[in-house]
């Protein structure tokens, strides 16, 4: 591990990927836009975890014709989605490559959350759409196992519904620990160059007693 972090670069080498960086924007970008998709769906989950309110079964309808229509989008939309899950790892593989101790902490962090939220992404989320999208709460095999569960946990529907609209929290959680990381890194950098800062007025005088010995 020691020969994987370069302990000789710092906030000020050239060589740095830092909070300014474009490797950054790579990362906060995609995390953003994936923010912003979860928030669009938030108003569907709002009612199924955080409302005391009775959910009415026509609202369990309307959710699961969201879901289907969201899956069965064309191609064209899970490319785009996928390529923008890749620019975020490709900008965290450019931070953690020849990294500093900084890069290491934060963007290795970032990139740990990342993986959980694809993980989480692809386990839960995804996995629940295929779930909706076919159909199979309708299904003679959905109501087969039901009956014939012995003693086994079958979700239904508005459970899996539950799940589903927790998974995005999940990953919402998970995305937000990602953008606070990326901002602990511009805070530490900020903090360093006020201490240098702070720290040259006060060499300066030492600097200039040299300079008159010398003269």
């Amino acid at each position: 591990m020691g020969s994987y972090i370069d302990w000789s670069k710092t906030t000020k080498s050239s060589s740095y990927r830092g909070s300014g960086s474009f490797s950054t924007f790579m990362i906060i970008g995609p995390t953003c836009f994936f923010l912003g998709i979860l928030f669009a769906s938030f108003p569907y989950d709002f009612p199924l975890l955080w409302s005391k309110e009775p959910v009415s079964a026509g609202y369990y309808d309307q959710l699961e014709t969201h879901l289907k229509f969201i899956h069965q989008s064309p191609p064209l939309i899970g490319r785009i989605l996928n390529i923008i899950v890749s620019v975020g790892f490709l900008g965290m593989f450019i931070k953690l490559f020849r990294p500093s101790e900084a890069n290491f902490l934060f963007d290795g962090a970032s990139l740990i959350l990342y993986t959980i939220g694809c993980a989480v992404y692809i386990s839960n989320i995804v996995k629940g759409l295929r779930t909706f999208s076919s159909g199979f709460f309708d299904s003679e095999e959905f109501k087969k196992a039901s009956a014939n569960s012995d003693g086994e946990l079958v979700l239904g529907r508005e459970d899996s519904l539950r799940v589903l609209s927790a998974s995005n929290t999940i990953l919402a959680l998970v995305l937000i620990g990602v953008l606070v990381l990326q901002a602990g890194q511009w805070y530490a950098e900020k903090r360093d160059g006020d201490d240098e800062a702070a720290a040259g007025p006060k060499e300066s005088p030492t600097g200039k007693a040299a300079a008159k010995k010398k003269q």
